[in-house]
């Protein structure tokens, strides 16, 4: 099936999707700061460049959205129903990136969390104190 939009009206689309400093991942650095870490932000020199790094904790965290990032059994991921294939192949690169980042990173002895942007937006509290509790233990 061919693409609803025209190519000027897609490619407009696609620009306006940001890549950091979203809203899960502001609400998930606000909190962390109230609650008296500092981070850093997109540290390009680790696997995967991730959306915040606690260096004091050797912790990562990455806010992934669950369509960009394929979350299975997410009532969020919806496979698009044009150009579903490139679409499909796009989504199995990004989880294959996913996968290699966190290799590299539990090699270098890095904690890994990941957040999804279904759990923020279901059940934010319980998301944001567990985030706490496994940064703490």
């Amino acid at each position: 099936m061919a693409d609803v939009h025209n190519k000027t009206t897609r490619s407009y689309n696609m620009s306006r999707i940001k890549g950091k400093n979203t809203k899960p991942e502001m609400l998930v650095r606000k909190f962390l700061f109230a609650n008296g870490f500092r981070y850093r932000l997109n540290v390009k020199t680790l696997p995967g460049k991730p959306d915040i790094v606690l260096p004091k904790y050797k912790t990562v965290i990455f806010v992934n959205g669950c369509f960009w990032h394929g979350h299975n059994g997410c009532k969020y991921f919806v496979v698009p129903k044009t150009r579903t294939e490139w679409w499909l192949n796009k989504i199995k690169e990004t989880q294959k990136r996913d996968r290699e980042a966190e290799i590299q990173l539990n090699v270098s002895g890095w904690k890994i969390i990941t957040l999804w942007t279904c759990q923020l937006k279901q059940n934010k509290n319980n998301t944001l104190y567990e985030l706490l509790i496994t940064i703490r233990s």
